[in-house]
């Protein structure tokens, strides 16, 4: 299984920029869109619209979509839709990401080291309050499959693929990464949480928040002495 990393949108010098920015938000506002249709949107012409396209889709913030085919369409090929990237998001929480690390730095100067790491394990909450509820509902699936719905449904963009020693919770995007920067605690929170609820040591190899590509953390395979006892074993164990 290959990861690739989505490359960041560079900002376009030039007056060009606010209505580029226009585009890109009606994108957002709105969802996948053609050129006609952001044209008629924002009452640009058809061509300056195609331009700020092609420029968005060079900076790797927009790209370009073909339409589910509709059967009762006419003569003549669909236009394409233009969807925001990940990357291209990420343009747009930048001003929350900003907030939230002003936000924390006041917590830790006035509550300290130790405030900033209660708030990050609180966060992390989410992954035990719904990781008991996915396993049973989807016993099949393994631990690490569970937890990558788990952080999926966050906004993660989790998956998971098999290694010698277990399997790796792959992340490729994290929602958190520009303040996890600065406040690793929301790193180390996630991942004592993950460990918490499989009962096992688990070790993050790589995190986005520190350059890295992908998030990854390893869950090894539990040896075969912590297998959890049978039916049988409890039982006579009981008896004694």
């Amino acid at each position: 299984m290959e990861f690739h990393e989505v490359p960041a949108p560079t900002a376009p010098a030039g007056h060009d920029q606010p209505t580029r920015q226009r585009v890109a938000r009606s994108i957002l506002d709105n969802g996948p869109s053609t050129a006609a249709a952001l044209a008629e949107r924002l009452d640009l012409t058809p061509a300056a619209v195609r331009r700020h396209l092609d420029q968005l889709v060079e900076d790797g913030a927009v790209e370009a979509r073909e339409p589910r085919s509709l059967g009762g369409r006419g003569r003549g090929r669909p236009a394409k839709l233009f969807a925001l990237t990940e990357a291209g998001r990420d343009g747009f929480d930048q001003q929350y990401d900003d907030l939230a690390v002003q936000a924390l730095r006041f917590l830790s100067e006035t509550g300290g080291t130790e405030a900033v790491r209660e708030f990050a394990t609180r966060r992390a909450s989410f992954i035990a309050d719904r990781f008991a509820r996915l396993a049973a509902d989807h016993p099949d699936l393994s631990s690490a499959e569970v937890l990558a719905r788990v952080f999926t449904a966050e906004g993660y963009a989790a998956a998971v693929r098999d290694v010698p020693v277990g399997e790796q919770l792959c992340q490729q995007h994290c929602p958190v990464s520009h303040v996890a920067h600065e406040f690793p605690q929301l790193c180390e929170a996630e991942t004592e949480a993950i460990s918490k609820v499989l009962g096992r040591h688990v070790l993050r190899l790589a995190t986005i928040a520190h350059g890295d590509g992908v998030c990854t953390t390893c869950i090894p395979d539990l040896p075969a002495t912590a297998e959890k006892p049978t039916t049988t074993e409890k039982k006579e164990h009981v008896s004694r």
